[in-house]
């Protein structure tokens, strides 16, 4: 496991053994499609990545969805902590 995975979960974690919740699925989401719109600034013809990164920020914002639903005050805190436009 990469070291900017486990700060990401280590940041997101609802309690000390959390790997799996909501929010660090978002979290772990948010890190790939970042890390996917570097690499397509560098290789515009990669068609078959897009398909990745379709599919990630799809997820990403059914979970959204999800947590809004849930657990607003979470919701909250994600937006603001990733940076995302809602």
């Amino acid at each position: 496991m990469t070291q900017k995975k486990k700060d990401t979960i280590k940041s997101l974690a609802i309690h000390n053994k959390d790997v799996g919740s909501t929010e660090i699925q978002i979290g772990l989401l948010t890190d790939k499609i970042s890390k996917l719109s570097d690499h397509f600034k560098k290789f515009k013809k990669d068609k078959h990545s897009t398909l990745g990164l379709t599919k990630s920020v799809n997820k990403r914002k059914k979970l959204l969805v999800y947590l809004k639903k849930k657990n607003s005050d979470s919701y909250q805190k994600i937006i603001k902590q990733l940076n995302l436009r809602k």
